[in-house]
C-alpha cells in the first residue's frame, strides 16, 4: 500500500519491471506470426531495446534502493495475452501483421504513460539521474511508437486492404500501354 509518494514511486517501478520483463518474453512469439520482414525486424530490434530497458529499471532501482522485483504488471499481462489471441485467432499474412502493429502499439502506449509518469515524479524528488535514465527510456518507446505507425501507413495497412504499398502506389497510375 502507498502512504506517500516515495512508496507510489516504488510501486510504479515495479509495476513498469514486470511489464517490460513480460514484453520480453512475448516479443519473440510477436516477431514469429509477423510476416512483413521490416515488421519482423522491428520486433528483434525492440526486443534488444526492452531488454536494455530491463536493465536501466534495475539501474535505476539500484540507485534508489529498491527491490526491482514485485506484483505482476495486470495491464501488460492483459495486453500480452490480447496480442495471444490475435495470434491464434487471426490468419496469417497482411491482416495479422496490422493486427500485431495495432497490439503493440497499445504496449507502447501504456509504457509511454508510465514513463512519463516515473520522470516527472523522479524529477519532483530531485533524482535527476534516475529521471534522465528513464527519460532515454520514455523517448525509446515514442520512437518505437512512431516506427510502427509509419510502418502500418506506408507498408501494412496498405497490403491489408488488398492495395500496393504506399511508395509503390505511382506504378500503374499513368494507364497501360
Amino acid at each position: 500500500m502507498a502512504s506517500d509518494i516515495r512508496d507510489l514511486l516504488t510501486m510504479g517501478l515495479q509495476d513498469t519491471y514486470s511489464a517490460e520483463t513480460q514484453l520480453v518474453e512475448a516479443l519473440p512469439a510477436m516477431q514469429e506470426a509477423a510476416t512483413n520482414p521490416k515488421l519482423k525486424q522491428a520486433f528483434n530490434e525492440h526486443l534488444a531495446v526492452t531488454q536494455r530497458q530491463v536493465e536501466r529499471l534495475e539501474q535505476v532501482c539500484k540507485q534508489l534502493g529498491i527491490e526491482p522485483e514485485g506484483e505482476t504488471c495486470n495491464a501488460m499481462e492483459g495486453l500480452v495475452e490480447e496480442s495471444e489471441e490475435i495470434i491464434d485467432e487471426v490468419d496469417e499474412g497482411p491482416v495479422l501483421d496490422a493486427a500485431l502493429i495495432g497490439a503493440a502499439q497499445k504496449v507502447e502506449h501504456y509504457e509511454i504513460a508510465a514513463y512519463g509518469t516515473l520522470t516527472a515524479m523522479l524529477k519532483a524528488m530531485g533524482e535527476t539521474k534516475a529521471a534522465d535514465l528513464l527519460a532515454q527510456t520514455l523517448k525509446e518507446e515514442k520512437d518505437t511508437d512512431e516506427l510502427l505507425s509509419q510502418l502500418a501507413e506506408s507498408e501494412i495497412n496498405p497490403a491489408a486492404f488488398g492495395k500496393p504499398p504506399a511508395n509503390d502506389q505511382t506504378k500503374g497510375s499513368r494507364g497501360a500501354a
